[in-house]
């Protein structure tokens, strides 16, 4: 196959990580997923990596797995990226409108957001993502998109993400040692969002809520704007610690009890429900009380949801979410996730699944695979935006972070295309 016939979408987490491979096939709507892979995730802490031996084993063996149930070799890959290093601010860029006539053209929207890049960012740091959120036209203000329009003075407010170099460049080591070329670096809370979230949901106005391994990433929408994008340095691997030490047990075992009896709702325990350690694991001893563990989980998720709900009040919008709140991850599979999500945001609340696929839907239909699936969505419409021509600038756009041959970083080579954010 060529590599225009593929889509690989490498997601490295705290926990895991997961590649799936997609092929795109002309007479059918969805991409058909053709391979995935999954391992577990060494050398990562809270979305920083400590270990570049390790990670680069991880990855290796996730994309052998997924290349054995393709019989495809990965060369290219659209990778998320994520971690406590995430930061955003605003910026506007402001130009005069190139033709004689005053009428705007993919161009001068090019050059527009090119301008809202000259901001003052620390020298550790660098774009990954410019989102226009609207444009002015003259006296004409909140212009969603001002191809064709005619004006002299063409105006943006955007929203910059920015990432940490060191981790940016650590990150693109990883992957080329692995023998991949990093297409783009996509943040992994939009691509999440892009699995899991419909056009009304971001419309009407809703959070996701991606509990990862090492942190929780935290995307709002409203009227198919990007409002707001936060990492909160807590995660399910916190739940695991949290269980170990309340019941002094492994992290193994603390993880197995998580997995298999794990719930957020005490009152749905009983009190005499109890699981004897030794079947977990035969060098362990003791019964431990399954209400105990999930009082445990609960004051864990309690404490994540809290500060998600701070970050809705920072911008106003506690409480005032129609759509509600999505919750993806593999935490967000524990009984009892979303009921505690509704009580303390007070908003309606959901497990978020990617969005159907062809293929090996059975291997992808998770929410642990949110990202990676919104990962290859990303590349499709990369790629159809430059076969467009102009960058596909009619629509929310934005820029990425993006890996050339050589394996250097170079921020913003090119434009994704058709991206609602």
């Amino acid at each position: 196959m060529s590599k225009k016939e593929i889509i690989v979408g490498l997601d490295i987490g705290s926990s895991f990580v997961r590649t799936v491979i997609a092929q795109i096939i002309p007479t059918e709507e969805n991409l058909r997923v053709i391979g995935v892979g999954m391992a577990p995730a060494f050398g990562v802490r809270r979305g920083i990596i400590v270990d570049l031996e390790e990670i680069i084993k991880s990855i290796n063996e996730s994309m052998a797995v997924a290349e054995r149930t393709a019989g495809v070799e990965v060369k290219y890959a659209i990778t998320g990226i994520g971690g406590n290093h995430i930061s955003s601010q605003y910026s506007k860029g402001v130009i005069a409108v190139g033709r004689a006539d005053g009428e705007v053209v993919s161009d001068d929207i090019a050059r527009v957001i090119n301008a809202a890049q000259a901001i003052s960012i620390p020298p550790n740091k660098e774009i990954i993502h410019i989102i226009p959120k609207n444009y002015s036209l003259d006296d004409q203000k909140n212009i969603r998109d001002p191809l064709g329009m005619s004006g002299v003075r063409l105006e943006v407010d955007a929203m910059i993400i920015e990432g940490s170099t060191p981790h940016i460049k650590n990150l693109n080591k990883c992957i080329e040692e692995a023998g991949v070329v990093a297409e783009s670096f996509v943040l992994s809370p939009l691509a999440a969002a892009k699995a899991v979230l419909s056009k009304r949901q971001k419309e009407l106005g809703v959070v996701l809520v991606d509990i990862g391994g090492g942190s929780t990433s935290v995307a709002v929408f409203e009227e198919n704007d990007l409002l707001r994008v936060s990492v909160i340095p807590i995660g399910g691997n916190h739940i695991t610690n949290d269980i170990a030490i309340g019941l002094r047990t492994s992290i193994d075992v603390a993880e197995k009890i998580k997995l298999e009896f794990g719930n957020a709702s005490p009152k749905e325990i009983g009190k005499k429900e109890n699981i004897d350690l030794s079947q977990m694991d035969s060098s362990e001893e003791g019964i431990v009380s399954r209400h105990h563990v999930a009082e445990i989980i609960e004051a864990r998720l309690e404490e994540i949801f809290t500060m998600v709900n701070k970050e809705l009040k920072l911008i106003g919008k506690e409480r005032l979410l129609p759509a509600g709140a999505v919750i993806t991850g593999g935490t967000a599979k524990l009984p009892g996730c979303v009921d505690l999500a509704k009580n303390i945001l007070a908003l309606p609340s959901q497990t978020g699944f990617p969005i159907p696929l062809g293929g090996l839907v059975d291997k992808i239909d998770d929410p642990a695979f949110a990202t990676v699936v919104g990962l290859i969505l990303w590349g499709l419409e990369e790629g159809q935006g430059s076969k467009k021509g102009g960058g596909g600038f009619g629509n929310k756009m934005v820029g990425g972070v993006i890996s050339d041959m050589g394996g250097k970083v170079d921020g913003m080579k090119k434009w994704f295309g058709k991206f609602l954010p």
